[in-house]
């Protein structure tokens, strides 16, 4: 209690600083691959991918981000041994913060698409078993985790295998392709608005105040829906043919008409993004923040206050605009090639999966998720469409980060302890 009253102050400060620095590595790392479909495709250029994260990763951090961070912060150890002892775990929050935000620099720096999930649930992990003991880790909830980084990817992948078929039956293996393009877009571009926000309506605004019933949420979905349907609608319709293009490929019009498409997928995946991954960088800082201004209080539930969420949101919109360029090629271009309908599959079914997860409390990796989309989009063509020395190179990364950050995530834990104990 001594320590949390001498040195409150500066924990607090450097709470912020590694919060910060944590989120500036999710924007560097992570929200690379969220954007990467978009990029990879073709249909939005690296300026324009960091304009529209800057507006919907800080929306869905700020709006949708309250959720999930509760999971991170109390859901994976258990800190009721150490209540005599508050210090401990606010030395853990800061090692583990610091721990997570050192690895994804190294890892962007090297261009490697890792995972900040895996990053901070590592470190939490590794600071627990040296500083309060392996018992005090929840390892149900680890194991249930574990199970989301396979189901995650899976569930992505099948979605993005679906819509995938789905527009070939529909679209490419029509008559007039691009007619049929334009007569479907508006449905497909409704999807988008209709499944974000109705999934965001359910339980992403309890922290807002604002609780809708069921029946509301589904009427103000749809409202939203059919809003985003009519833009789209009026972006399709300025599209034209192009016979000089459809002779060299000939679905290149069609492909166009997917363009303005996947304009509203990068935005949804951006806000589904920021609605899931802000936890990884603002839970723990949110904990260090709670015992610190209660004077030592290791409450098992703590205040979310709204400043944290836009530190978070501005965190990483940063991380991307500065360093973002380094791994967004690797999901864009590196696992299959993609183009403005492939992209859209695989955007759609990536942003539905990490806000249906988010809305659950559960983190887990938008990496996967999005991995997961790409291949089941290159799968829609056949195995020999992907590139499987690529996703190799990716599973080692994953498989290595969470050792890596539970090591750091020590080490840093006693050196805390050693320079305030």
């Amino acid at each position: 209690m001594e320590i949390i009253s001498e040195y409150g102050t500066i924990l607090l400060v450097l709470a912020v600083i590694f919060g910060f620095y944590m989120t500036w590595g999710i924007g560097a790392n992570d929200v690379a691959n969220a954007m990467g479909t978009s990029v990879g495709s073709g249909a939005i250029t690296v300026m324009q991918a960091i304009i529209i994260a800057a507006i919907f990763e800080f929306s869905g951090a700020f709006i949708a981000g309250g959720n999930v961070t509760a999971t991170i912060r109390k859901g994976i150890i258990d800190p009721s041994s150490i209540v005599g002892q508050p210090e401990i775990l606010v030395f853990g929050m800061l090692g583990a913060l610091l721990a997570a935000a050192v690895w994804l620099m190294v890892a962007t720096a090297r261009g490697w698409p890792v995972s900040t999930t895996h990053s901070i649930v590592g470190a939490v992990v590794g600071f627990a078993i040296v500083g309060i003991g392996a018992d005090a880790v929840k390892w149900d909830k680890i194991g249930q985790i574990a199970a989301s980084w396979v189901v995650s990817p899976a569930l992505g992948g099948l979605i993005a295998f679906l819509l995938m078929m789905s527009i070939r039956r529909l679209i490419l293996n029509t008559d007039n392709p691009f007619q049929s393009a334009r007569r479907w877009g508006p449905v497909y571009v409704f999807l988008v608005g209709f499944i974000i926000s109705l999934v965001t309506l359910f339980k992403g605004l309890s922290h807002l105040n604002i609780d809708l019933s069921v029946s509301m949420s589904f009427v103000a979905a749809t409202v939203i829906g059919l809003l985003v349907a009519v833009i789209g609608w009026m972006l399709i319709q300025r599209v034209q043919v192009d016979a000089t293009a459809d002779r060299e490929f000939h679905f290149a019009s069609v492909e166009k008409v997917f363009t303005p498409m996947m304009i509203f997928t990068a935005c949804a995946m951006a806000f589904a993004h920021g609605s899931n991954d802000v936890a990884n960088g603002v839970g723990p800082l949110a904990a260090v923040v709670s015992i610190v201004q209660s004077g030592g209080e290791v409450a098992q539930k703590a205040a979310l206050p709204l400043w944290i969420l836009a530190l978070g949101g501005v965190g990483i919109v940063t991380g991307l605009a500065t360093m973002g360029y380094r791994v967004m090629q690797t999901i864009g271009t590196k696992i299959t090639a993609l183009t403005p309908s492939r992209g859209y599959c695989a955007t759609l079914a990536a942003a539905a999966t990490v806000v249906l997860a988010s809305r659950t409390g559960l983190p887990v990796s938008t990496t996967h998720i999005a991995v997961g989309a790409v291949i089941g989009v290159g799968l829609a063509r056949g195995v020999g469409a992907i590139d499987l020395r690529v996703i190799g190179g990716i599973v080692i990364s994953w498989l290595v980060t969470l050792p890596v950050g539970a090591v750091l995530s020590a080490l840093f834990f006693f050196t805390l302890k050693g320079m305030f104990g």
